[in-house]
């Protein structure tokens, strides 16, 4: 079935349905052009969106970007970017296959049926101009069928009276002889001319508007073809990122799961880790031992101004604030032979046996020592630090960790100055044995000037050893001090020391230096520092845990152990609060040894 022959009488229909065809295409091809500027806006919008959530630092110098969190952020940005790509490749291939493609073929379209309906309308124009001709040469054969007739019965009735002359007669025969002949001839032409007419007509109904209107049915089927794959094309471009889409979506999935929180807060004690001990332990200050004694009475030998006589030096203060410049390692233990004590004594325990009296030494460090509490924000140090080349103005863990970076950085440059040395030498090499290649000379300045490059650089990387020798020295200090120190209430420290030897000698000391006290006064609480008469407890069967000693003892006292830096100890016996912890050696052997010179683990 087509048009020619169903519609052979419905020209104005097929002309406006090819026009709708037309005006469809049209409307779709501006649709898909809006939905192209929808896709472009929504891809310049992710992108400034994404632009406005990256970190406007390099991720070098950015150290949020070590989380596994921000990490996995910028991977989700990354993705929304690349889908926003996506879009944008989207909004190309319609922009390109469906709007420019449609609009073209539109356009061919509009001419082509403009092309058949100007044929169709002359075929039309021919049709009703041979018509006309029908209708003029119909008339006129009308026209002279009567006035022939009129003249017949003119001449009849002259012929019939008597009155008309012969020459009136035979003028009105002559009359309606040639009306009659002028009536044949009109005959002749409009039999003729409908003949023509008839055939014309024919052609234009069974021939020529046949064709034209299948020409438009072929024209109106291939527009409508070209508009189904235009349809397609919008799908199909939405499909072909369909997999990168997909990847997209795969990786923001993937950057979720990898999320890691444990590792995230391994990597802030990373960054942020400082490497400092923790503050030791506040001593107690006792400010009721000068009131409980007669001053005839008592040990302390307390002179006429009412303060106790200074028998030994005082204990040094511990310092407890961490950002010190220097950490070095606590001094040895003074010699508990007895005698006085050395001069300076700043972080070793106090002798297990001493010939002092302790509450003459604790008088005196109550007097002598002002501790201060370290805080959160003193912790933080202060913003106007000066930034030092060894990166002393950080603690000691970031200094290790900034100074060993540059040690790498160092040897990579010394490492590209050897190479590049070398190179250097082999061109002058090939220089010497071809000088058509070039003069040997030429290169000694570079050489030279790479030789200087690669002393300076070999001074710098030992002296950032050398920094970070002592940097390690640091942390290792402090690490062993801080792990040596466990939580518990603090104690008064207590004066009677540790000791080796039998309880009957130490009860019998002891009792002899607490009968010398005076007896206390009423209302009044007896002192913590007078309990120097109970022994030792006994050795547990199995240690307590393990420890590692940090640095070098010599126990050359009674009561101690000697000890390697490095060397594993059984712990047998916790500190009591005097400073010096019960070990026993691998190879045999028990004695104390300074807590403050172990790294302590307990089961």
């Amino acid at each position: 079935m087509d048009w020619g022959t169903e519609l052979w009488d419905q020209f104005d229909v097929i002309e406006r349905h090819t026009q709708w065809g037309l005006d469809l295409l049209d409307r779709y091809v501006k649709f898909v052009k809006e939905r192209t500027e929808v896709e472009q806006a929504y891809a310049k919008q992710l992108r400034s969106l994404v632009k406005k959530y990256l970190p406007k630092r390099p991720a070098k110098d950015d150290p949020e970007s070590k989380f596994s969190q921000q990490q996995s952020f910028l991977q989700i940005l990354q993705e929304v970017n690349d889908f926003a790509g996506q879009r944008e490749l989207v909004a190309e291939n319609l922009s390109v296959r469906v709007c420019l493609e449609l609009t073209k073929y539109s356009q061919e379209m509009k001419q082509e049926r403009k092309m058949h309906f100007q044929e169709g309308r002359r075929a039309q124009q021919q049709l009703e101009s041979g018509f006309k001709q029908l209708e003029n040469s119909k008339r006129k054969f009308e026209r002279d069928c009567r006035e022939a007739e009129k003249a017949a019965q003119t001449a009849e009735r002259l012929d019939q009276d008597i009155n008309a002359t012969k020459a009136d007669v035979e003028k009105a025969k002559q009359q309606a002889h040639l009306r009659s002949h002028m009536a044949e001839e009109s005959k002749n032409e409009y039999a003729a001319q409908l003949q023509r007419f008839n055939r014309d007509q024919a052609h234009f109904y069974f021939s020529q508007m046949p064709q034209i209107f299948d020409k438009l049915q072929n024209m109106d089927e291939r527009r409508a073809t070209h508009l189904g794959a235009g349809y397609g094309l919008l799908s199909e471009a939405e499909l072909q990122v369909v997999p990168i889409i997909a990847k997209c979506l795969e990786g923001m999935k993937v950057a979720a799961a990898a999320v890691d929180a444990k590792n995230d807060s391994q990597v802030l004690i990373e960054l942020h880790k400082s490497g400092f001990a923790r503050p030791s332990d506040v001593e107690f200050e006792d400010f009721s031992q000068p009131m409980n004694r007669a001053p005839s009475d008592s040990s302390l030998g307390t002179p006429s101004d009412g303060r106790p006589e200074l028998r030994g030096p005082a204990r040094s203060r511990a310092k407890r604030w961490p950002f010190g410049k220097k950490n070095k390692p606590p001094d040895p233990p003074p010699s508990p032979l007895g005698g006085s004590l050395p001069s300076a004594l700043p972080n070793g325990p106090p002798s297990p046996r001493s010939g002092l009296d302790p509450l003459a030494i604790l008088s005196e460090i109550s007097k002598s020592v002002k501790p201060r509490l370290a805080s959160f924000r003193s912790l933080r140090g202060s913003r106007g630090t000066v930034v030092t080349e060894d990166f002393s103005h950080l603690p000691p863990e970031q200094q290790r960790k900034r100074l060993q970076q540059q040690l790498e950085d160092r040897n990579r440059e010394l490492q590209k100055e050897v190479d590049q040395r070398e190179a250097l030498k082999k061109m002058k090499d090939v220089y010497e044995k071809t000088p058509q290649m070039g003069d040997p000379a030429s290169l000694e300045p570079r050489i030279t000037e790479t030789l200087n490059n690669i002393e300076r650089l070999k001074l710098e990387v030992q002296k950032y050893e050398a920094w970070l020798a002592e940097a390690e020295s640091r942390v290792l200090s402090n690490r062993g001090d801080s792990l040596s120190r466990h939580t518990r209430p603090p104690d008064p420290p207590a004066s009677a020391p540790p000791d080796s030897s039998s309880s009957s000698n130490s009860g019998s000391q002891d009792n002899k230096e607490s009968s010398e006290e005076p007896p206390l006064e009423e209302g009044q609480d007896t002192p913590i520092y007078t309990e120097f008469d109970e022994d030792f407890e006994e050795e547990p069967a199995s240690p307590i845990g393990h420890c590692v000693a940090i640095y070098h003892f010599e126990g050359s006292s009674e009561g101690t152990i000697s000890m390697a830096e490095g060397e594993d100890l059984s712990l047998m016996e916790e500190d009591k609060g005097d400073g010096w912890t019960r070990v026993r050696r691998k190879q045999g052997g028990e004695g104390y040894v300074p807590t403050s010179y172990l790294r302590v683990t307990l089961n």
